[in-house]
Order: structure tokens, then sequence, then C-alpha cells
């Protein structure tokens, strides 16, 4: 393990560890509280490293990132996995954009300077749009074409939330002031956003106002190191965690939240946080909505809802 995933590690326990402390749960009441029933998991695809993120292709399949493999890659419909980019360093968030595939590099709390940049699907030509990023993570594709990242590295003046225009080459360093701040996801009235960082909380920030921050949710409804996300258009909130390898569906609107699957945790004899559960997309299945997730235990998975659960996504598009 290198120095820089140790001292990642030891401060994400660290902080952790200080919110399990002072978490007002009840002794009698089990962590998480659990609203699985009804929820069908199927792997789709396992072994193929440490999968940090996702994001549909359109056409049935999936581009993925491998964290600590160095990868882009891509799962078609039936399945397969190729490798399109190798040699990257920490990749994290991916976004499809019509013809490209927008990707984020350096993640983590003291990995080096990261970068954003764009795969061009028709020719697998590679493009470097930003660099001296501080540990980018979660990326989100606006309506309006523009790009959000959220950065959780320490090195140097905490960065909050960035924001890409393509179309212009215009980026802002800090567009939202959010510190440590990892997964990201549009909201379903699609003028805000909602955000997650290393205090657990979930924060919902509005796109014309965003050094306005509102908190949704957090201890002890979730708690965690949590990650990506994605929302639905009524009004739910999916989110990965690695702590307990969970998905929480979270009621956006009174914050109560419980998980719908634990337990994708990568196996070994020791944990090794992050380690758990990374990111959730909604994406077609069949004639309906289902969710997909990556794991650092190497597996897509595909999460079918129960008879009353609309996952129709929040996102446009989709």
């Amino acid at each position: 393990m290198g120095s820089n995933r140790i001292r990642a590690t030891a401060l994400a326990v660290a902080v952790f560890a200080g919110l399990v402390a002072t978490a007002p749960m009840a002794s009698a009441e089990p962590f998480p509280a659990m609203c699985a029933a009804g929820w069908e998991a199927t792997t789709l695809v396992e072994g193929v490293g440490n999968l940090e993120n996702l994001d549909s292709d359109g056409a049935g399949g999936f581009y993925v990132t491998g964290i600590l493999d160095g990868f882009l890659a891509h799962v078609d419909s039936a399945g397969r996995f190729e490798k399109l980019v190798t040699g990257l360093d920490n990749p994290a968030g991916v976004r499809v954009a019509g013809p490209y595939v927008y990707f984020l590099t350096g993640d983590g709390l003291t990995a080096g300077p990261g970068t954003l940049q764009r795969y061009e699907i028709a020719t697998g030509a590679v493009t470097v749009q930003i660099t001296g990023l501080n540990g980018p993570n979660g990326l989100l594709l606006l309506p309006d074409g523009d790009l959000l990242f959220t950065t959780i590295g320490v090195n140097g003046p905490l960065t909050g939330i960035g924001r890409y225009r393509p179309s212009t080459g215009e980026y802002t360093k800090t567009w939202s002031d959010l510190p440590l701040s990892n997964g990201i996801a549009l909201a379903a009235d699609g003028k805000s956003i909602y955000a997650d960082n290393m205090t657990a909380r979930i924060f919902r920030i509005p796109l014309d106002s965003p050094t306005t921050q509102t908190v949704v949710s957090g201890v002890p409804q979730v708690f965690g190191l949590l990650d990506d996300m994605e929302a639905t258009r009524a009004g739910a909130l999916f989110v990965a965690d690695h702590v307990v390898g969970a998905i929480y569906q979270i009621d956006t609107v009174s914050g109560a939240g419980c998980a719908i699957i634990t337990g994708l945790i990568k196996a070994g004899p020791v944990r090794d946080p992050p380690d758990g559960a990374t990111s959730v997309r909604i994406a077609p299945d069949g004639n309906g909505w289902a969710l997909y997730v990556t794991s650092m235990d190497g597996t897509l998975r595909r999460l079918r809802p129960p008879a009353d659960v609309d996952l129709t996504p929040a996102t446009p598009g989709r």
C-alpha cells in the first residue's frame, strides 16, 4: 500500500470513528435500518478490479473506472468488459456527454494533482481538459452541458466543488465551497444538486446560489464514508457507503434513511477503507428502471426495485 493511501485511510477512519463516537444511536436499534424487502440484486460483472464509478452508455452498457487499477473501461449490454484507457492515476467520476466520456483522475485525500479528461467514443482519443485538481472525485453533467466535480483532497487549500463549461473552456475552481466533498447528483427540481462530504452529511445546493448549503440528511439516519449518489424524480436519493457496503435510500424531504442492501465490501483478512460500495446510477432495465452499483469488490450489480418504488431518474435524458 502506498503512503498516500495509508494517510488517506488513516484520516478516513479517524473521521468515521469520531462520527460513531458522537452519533446519538439507540443501542437497541440495529444499524443500518433496513428497507431491502422486494429488492432483487443481480451480479452483472465481477472480478474486474476496484471499481470506483460508472455511467450509462445509453445502450444497455456502462463506462466504469477502476481506481487502484488505473483504468477507464466499458461494459456492454451482454456483460463484456473491455479496458479503454489504462495507466491512469486513481481515476474516479465518469459521465457520458454525447460523443464523449468525461472522467477524473487523482482521486484521494492525499493523491497527486488531478485532472479532468475527455475520451472520444468514436476514435478513442483522450484529451486533458483541466490539470492541477485537488483530489477530484464525483462528477455530474448538468442539463446545460456544464460539468460539476467534487474535490476531496487536502493537498493545499480546500477547493470544494468546481464547475467547467466544455463549450468554452470556462473553469471555476471553487463554484461551491463545500469542503471534502465526494458524491454529487442532480435534484428532482433540476435547479439544485445534492452533495455529500466527509462529515457524513448530505447537502442541497441551489445552482443559482452555490454558497447556500442546506443539510438534507446525516447522523444518525446515515453515517459512514458516503460516496456517489443519484436522485429520482419522486424525491428519493440513493447513496453508496463504504463502511457497511450499503446503498442507502433517503427521503430528501424528511431526511430519513435506510439501506436497501449491505455487505458490498472488498474481501480480505483486514478492512482497508474505503473498500465498500462506491457509486450508484439509475439506468433503463427493460421497460423500467433499475439501480446499477459499483463497489471496490470489483463487481457491477443491478438492483431491481419493488413494484411500488418509482425509479424514474431526476437527470433528464437517462
